[in-house]
């Protein structure tokens, strides 16, 4: 059989893109136990091969169906627990720590001049200036 045949071969099979289903699965089952029976060993061997792999595809469908419901119950565990659990509280926040501007000793000449000069740094305008 040349590269050409193989190919003209190849396109008369049904392709197998989609997924497959019960009912797939239930036809190879039965094309699988068909070649098990006959009487040439290549077709028997194919025939076991195809019965061993839809065995394998049952198991790793329940493998993975046990496994979805595994973590379904664990997720389920874990949303219990954490309505359960008390809320941790927040940790306060640490005051901040200012010290206060050193106050110089002056007389009343000098105590209106740093008044003035305090208020110029902090961006205000004096309101009323004590009497000297």
């Amino acid at each position: 059989m040349g590269q050409s045949s193989a190919r003209r071969l190849c396109t008369r099979l049904p392709r197998v893109a989609e997924r497959l289903d019960e009912d797939r699965l239930e036809v190879l089952r039965t094309w699988g136990a068909g070649l098990s029976a006959s009487g040439r060993d290549e077709l028997r061997a194919a025939g076991k091969a195809i019965v061993m792999l839809i065995d394998e595809i049952d198991r790793l469908q329940a493998d993975v169906w046990m496994a979805g419901e595994a973590a379904v119950q664990r997720a389920r565990l874990e949303a219990a627990a954490a309505a359960q659990a008390p809320p941790e509280p927040e940790p306060e926040p640490e005051p901040e720590e200012t010290t206060p501007a050193p106050r110089i000793a002056v007389d009343g000449s000098e105590a209106l001049a740093l008044t003035l000069s305090e208020r110029i740094a902090r961006g205000r305008a004096p309101t009323e200036l004590p009497e000297t």
